[in-house]
């Protein structure tokens, strides 16, 4: 089974593998905020407040970062859930046998 935070630890690869093809600062600049944003939701922080202070596309990029981490996380836990209430499902051979009983031979 993979671990919830595959997805966002590959985002964040993604986001680094982007910044260093960035063409202008400000572009690193906003690669950078969503990798930071994306680790601020797997480590359950909040540095929003400090991105405040820069340009409003760099802290717009932070914010969906901790956002889609945020999302990434809650999907993997519910699919954990799911996992472990959904009973095994059986197999066709296990089942198909039963649906062909009749009556008092079930």
């Amino acid at each position: 089974m993979q671990q919830p935070t595959d997805p966002i630890d590959l985002r964040i690869d993604w986001c680094h593998r982007q910044s260093a093809q960035a063409r202008t600062e400000p572009e690193i600049a906003g690669w950078r905020a969503e990798a930071d944003g994306l680790r601020d939701a797997l480590m359950n922080t909040d540095r929003a407040d400090g991105y405040r202070l820069c340009p409003p596309e760099i802290l717009r990029r932070y914010m969906q970062g901790f956002q889609d981490g945020t999302a990434l996380l809650r999907a993997a836990r519910a699919r954990r859930m799911v996992q472990i209430a959904t009973p095994m499902t059986p197999q066709p051979e296990s089942w198909m046998g039963a649906d062909l009983l009749l009556g008092d031979d079930r």
